[in-house]
């Protein structure tokens, strides 16, 4: 009984997250367009990062543009993207849950830590990156709290 418990539970959360789209993430970015290749590298998910594979989705967002809620979103705390003081100026991200996931948005400065925001609404403002990475694609980092690929949503 436990078992078969378990699964009705995961094929709950599934049906849950299947067809969820996320909504405009920044102003000024409509589609949710990904930023592709620069002199930086590129942006999708499992890209190469050196010795390591990049474990989100970069939507292009212009520096100090608004940030919004794709849907309807939890608050759960600010995060540190970060352990490297030469890139404080981009070092703000928030956590959220929403529509049966859990996701974080890097080199966002969000406008509260907890709380509710509704699909549309003000989450922050996107960081400097251009400070940090000159001529790099400014975007927002979208990564799955369990490091899943996030681009089946967008």
């Amino acid at each position: 009984m436990k078992r078969q418990t378990t699964l009705l539970a995961v094929l709950a959360l599934l049906s849950v997250c299947e067809g969820v789209r996320f909504s405009q993430l920044c102003s000024g970015n409509s589609n949710n367009a990904r930023r592709t290749s620069d002199s930086w590298g590129q942006g999708a998910y499992g890209a190469g990062r050196g010795t390591r594979t990049h474990k989100g989705l970069d939507i292009v967002c212009s520096d100090g543009a608004t940030v919004y809620a794709p849907f309807d979103v939890t608050l759960h705390g600010k995060l540190t993207v970060y352990t490297d003081s030469r890139k404080a100026a981009i070092n703000e991200g928030i956590n959220l849950r929403g529509e049966g996931l859990c996701f974080k948005l890097f080199y966002v400065r969000p406008d509260k830590t907890s709380g509710e925001v509704r699909k549309g609404q003000r989450l922050g403002v996107m960081l400097p990156m251009q400070t940090v990475y000159p001529g790099i694609t400014s975007h927002v980092h979208v990564q799955m709290c369990d490091k899943s690929d996030p681009t089946s949503y967008f």
